[in-house]
């Protein structure tokens, strides 16, 4: 038994609400190249495409010990080259073909790029192969008028930048898609997705070309063919794939879509009528931005551990600024003071060119916040100052200039600790407390405040075999002992060293020039199958 799909059968309910808009920058490669030779606004010229100076492009590589074009602009294509057409071939068809060799690398960044740019209109902004984009708009087309205006926003800001791009919206990213690339309807409503899928070619739905190939064969040549063929014998013959792709473009299966960045927690931005070329005014809207983020922090209950600056620049360039507070921050004054902190180092990288239009504050990451009653004015309370001083240090010489030992869960001395950013080891101090009622540090410790990065072995004279050294030998320098404490043995961990790993007794000793050393003998005397070696690793204040 077989079922046919029909035109009237009903989406999912969910898709009805989603709306993607997908971009396709059909000659990006070629574009870069123009945008680097002409400018940004190349393609503004007269209203065309054509440069009065410029020869027919061509971009090629090698493909299969060849050169192959990989990618053409209008005028080379209007010559009848085509992509994956040897190059020697196609110098025979245009004589003044203008060829560069490809650079995916440089094609990825300007891709990267324009995402970035993208997220002007929504967050959620994923890569579509290498010359495509998708945009999640569900429920931001009505902030620039509407999806048809948020469309001619789009093509105009594009075309001013110098890229080819081919737009379209509809409920599903496989529809989207597919009229993006194959000239379909520029907006599709969840209603019309049969429709408006029909017309386009099989390889509009993503499948392999070898699948297009094969379904060709049978004579099913577009998606309107694919729509009326039944189900059960093109999944034995073709495999699941062609009615998945089918089902995920019309809505009946879901397919999220990959934003390339973690959605903010909350955010908010100002869009300038002017735009503004110092950092003072750049500060002065980080300011304002964060005032107006107190409110949604303060109703979450919560602080800001990460905030993130955007700076949309006139010209498309966008900069992202980064800080991060050791504790819960809500005060827009000290998360201003931050920003002023990195951009004091970054600053001739933030190159205003013909001015900011956009800026934005994102809360990337958030924790509860306690509030705490201020501390009287009898008690000596410095937490908040010192939490300021390592949010400030951090902002301008990074998170790794402060750190702090901190002691790690094993009895052996190498791997007893290790070094964190002060604000992530001061975690969990309670700072809060008077400093009277703290608990106080040991007055002497039994390790050396210096341990070496690897122990380094030492030539050991000792009375006994098994006892304390009377002296040694270290770096060609010989020392002799006037104290010794120990032995202090210390056992392998034999879940990471292994049941035969030898243990260490370890002395404190201090030779006659006052210093303080701590050595260690390495296997036992009585164990004839291992020769007991001495070895220095750390030092006393």
């Amino acid at each position: 038994m077989t079922a046919a799909f029909n035109f009237s059968s009903s989406p999912n309910p969910q898709a009805l609400d989603r709306r993607i808009l997908s971009l396709f920058f059909p000659r990006l490669p070629t574009d870069r190249i123009a945008r680097r030779r002409w400018g940004l606004s190349w393609r503004l010229h007269q209203g065309s495409t054509e440069h009065p100076d410029r020869a027919p492009l061509a971009c090629a590589g090698r493909s299969a010990n060849a050169m192959r074009i990989t990618a053409l602009d209008d005028m080379a294509e209007g010559f009848g080259l085509r992509i994956g057409q040897g190059l020697a071939e196609a110098r025979a068809i245009c004589a003044d073909l203008d060829v560069i060799e490809a650079d995916p690398a440089a094609d990825r960044a300007l891709l990267d790029a324009i995402a970035d740019w993208c997220d002007r209109y929504t967050p959620l902004v994923a890569l579509d192969g290498d010359d495509g984009l998708m945009l999640d708009i569900t429920g931001c087309a009505h902030l620039f008028g509407g999806e048809e205006r948020l469309i001619e926003d789009v093509e105009r800001r594009m075309t001013a930048f110098g890229l080819a791009v081919k737009i379209a919206v509809g409920p599903t990213p496989g529809l989207a898609r597919a009229c993006s690339r194959f000239d379909g309807p520029r907006r599709v409503a969840p209603s019309e997705a049969a429709a408006a899928l029909a017309p386009l070619p099989i390889a509009a739905l993503r499948l392999e070309p070898q699948i297009v190939m094969n379904l060709a064969r049978v004579g099913l040549k577009t998606s309107g063919d694919l729509l009326a063929a039944p189900r059960a014998p093109i999944t034995r013959r073709f495999g699941a794939g062609p009615i998945l792709r089918l089902d995920q473009a019309l809505g009946h299966e879901g397919e999220p879509i990959s934003p390339r960045r973690h959605l903010p927690l909350l955010s908010a931005e100002r869009r300038l009528a002017e735009p503004i070329m110092t950092e003072d005014q750049v500060l002065d809207l980080a300011g304002r931005l964060a005032a107006g983020l107190k409110t949604s922090l303060e109703a979450r209950g919560e602080g800001g551990r990460l905030f993130e600056l955007l700076v949309f620049r006139v010209d498309g360039k966008v900069f992202r600024i980064e800080v991060g507070a050791s504790a819960p921050l809500r005060d827009p004054g000290r998360i201003r003071v931050l920003f002023e902190e990195r951009l004091s180092v970054i600053h001739d990288e933030l190159d205003a060119g013909f001015g900011f239009e956009l800026v934005r504050l994102n809360v990337l990451l958030s924790e509860a916040f306690e509030v705490r009653q201020s501390a009287l004015a009898d008690e000596e309370d410095g937490s908040e100052d010192l939490t300021r001083f390592l949010d400030q240090v951090a902002a301008r010489l990074g998170e790794r200039a402060l750190r702090l030992p901190v002691p790690l869960a094993s009895h052996w001395p190498e791997r007893a600790s290790t070094h964190a950013p002060a604000a992530d080891a001061l975690k969990t101090a309670d700072l809060s407390l008077p400093r009277s009622q703290r608990s106080a540090r040991q007055a002497r410790a039994l390790r050396p405040l210096r341990l070496l990065h690897r122990p380094e072995e030492v030539e050991v004279m000792s009375v006994v075999p098994d006892g304390p050294p009377a002296s040694f030998r270290w770096r060609r320098v010989q020392r002799r002992i006037l104290r010794a404490e120990g032995p202090e043995r210390l056992t392998p961990e034999w879940w990471s060293d292994g049941e035969d790993a030898p243990p260490r007794d370890y002395f404190r000793i201090e030779d006659t020039d006052g210093q303080r050393f701590w050595l260690y003998r390495e296997g036992l005397y009585e164990r004839r199958t291992v020769t007991p070696s001495w070895f220095l690793q750390g030092f006393f204040a």
